[in-house]
C-alpha cells in the first residue's frame, strides 16, 4: 500500500485533530500514513494545510484546548494512550524533533554545549563533564572544527544556520529511531541549506535514522524523501514514492504545486486555500480546480489505493 508499509516504525491512522474556540475547527482530517526504519516521508503543501499539526500531534506538544483522536503507533504503543511520563521518555531519546525556528527552539540562557548536554542528564544520567564532552564530539561529527570552543557559545552569538545544526545535534545527541524536521530549512541561506541536506542525508546513511520532513520546499524534499505526502486543506490528497509525486503527479493540487515550481514558470494555483474553519462541500479542492464535475462540489472523495499509491480525487476512482 502506497499510504502504509509492512513493519512501520511509525504508523499513523485516522489521526484527527480539532481546536476549540468559537467555533470548533478540524485542522486534521483523517490523516493516515507509516514510515519504515530509515526512510524518509515528506509532507509537502501550502502554508496552514496542517503539516505542522501532524508533528506536534505526533509528539503530544499541541495546546491544552486542542482535542486529538486516532491511533499514532511508534514502535507498536499507541503514543495517545501514554502518559505525559511515559511520553517524557520517548521525547528526545526515541523521537527527535527539529522545530522550525532555531532562534525560539533554543534557549538564549543556556550555552549550546549545556543544551546538547541536557538530554543526556536526563535520559542516561551522565555527569556534566562527560555530557558536555560527548556534545563537544557531536559537534564535530557535524563538522565544526573547533567544537570545544562553540559548546561555550550562546545562540545570540551564531547564525541561523549555526544554529540550526546546533538543533539538529540536539536533536540526534540520543541516537532517535526518527525525527521529525519541521520546515528545517526556514530562513537559511542556500549555504546553509546545502549543509543542512548533508547532515540530514549523513544521518539516514550512518544512524539508519528515519526522517519524517515537512517543507514547502520541493526542490530539498526532491532531493531527500524517498516518499511525498501531499496535503490540502488539512487532508492528504496524494501519497506516492518521490519519484512518481514528481514525475507524474495524480491529484489536481500536486499538478498545481509542481507547476509553481521555477522551473516550470511560476504557474499559480488559482483562487485561495480554504479557511478550515468552513471548509467547502464535496472535495476540498474543487472551488480551486480546472476539472471539477457537480459530484466533485457535493461529495467527499476518498483517498484510493491506484498502482501502488493513494489519490483523494473522482478522476480516479
Amino acid at each position: 500500500m502506497s499510504a502504509g508499509i509492512v513493519n512501520a516504525l511509525l504508523e499513523v491512522k485516522d489521526l484527527q485533530v480539532f481546536f476549540k474556540g468559537i467555533k470548533t475547527i478540524t485542522a486534521l482530517s483523517g490523516i493516515s500514513f507509516s514510515i519504515g526504519e530509515s526512510e524518509t516521508l515528506a509532507l509537502v503543501g501550502e502554508t496552514g494545510c496542517g503539516k505542522s499539526v501532524v508533528a506536534h500531534a505526533i509528539m503530544r506538544l499541541l495546546p491544552s484546548e486542542s482535542r486529538v483522536k486516532g491511533i499514532v503507533k511508534f514502535r507498536g504503543k499507541n503514543l495517545l494512550e501514554l502518559s505525559e511520563k511515559e511520553m517524557i521518555e520517548i521525547r528526545g531519546k526515541e523521537i527527535g524533533i527539529i522545530f522550525q525556528n532555531p532562534s525560539l527552539a533554543l534557549n538564549p540562557v543556556y550555552s549550546i554545549g549545556h543544551q546538547l548536554a541536557e538530554p543526556l542528564h536526563v535520559h542516561r544520567k551522565e555527569k556534566k563533564e562527560r555530557a558536555l564532552s560527548m556534545a563537544a564530539g557531536a559537534l564535530k561529527n557535524m563538522g565544526f572544527a573547533n567544537a570545544t570552543e562553540y559548546v561555550r557559545y550562546y545562540p545570540s552569538w551564531c547564525s541561523g544556520g549555526m544554529n540550526q545544526r546546533f538543533l539538529i545535534a540536539a536533536s540526534t545527541m540520543l541516537d532517535p529511531a526518527l525525527l521529525i524536521a519541521d520546515e528545517p530549512g526556514k530562513g537559511l541561506d542556500r549555504k546553509c541549506m546545502s549543509e543542512l541536506e548533508t547532515e540530514l542525508k549523513k544521518l539516514k546513511v550512518e544512524k539508519k535514522t528515519a526522517l519524517l520532513l515537512i517543507s514547502h520546499d520541493l526542490g530539498f524534499v526532491k532531493r531527500l524523501a524517498d516518499r511525498v505526502a501531499v496535503m490540502y486543506a488539512g487532508e492528504i490528497v496524494e501519497i506516492a514514492d518521490s519519484s512518481s509525486v514528481f514525475e507524474s503527479p495524480l491529484h489536481p493540487y500536486s499538478k498545481g504545486l509542481l507547476n509553481s515550481l521555477p522551473e516550470k514558470g511560476f504557474i499559480p494555483i488559482p483562487g485561495f486555500s480554504p479557511s478550515l474553519s468552513n471548509p467547502p462541500s464535496g472535495c476540498r479542492f474543487h472551488p480551486r480546480c480546472s476539472l471539477r464535475k457537480m459530484h466533485c462540489t457535493e461529495n467527499h472523495p476518498d483517498l484510493t489505493e491506484i498502482n501502488g499509491r493513494a489519490v483523494r480525487c473522482f478522476l480516479y476512482h
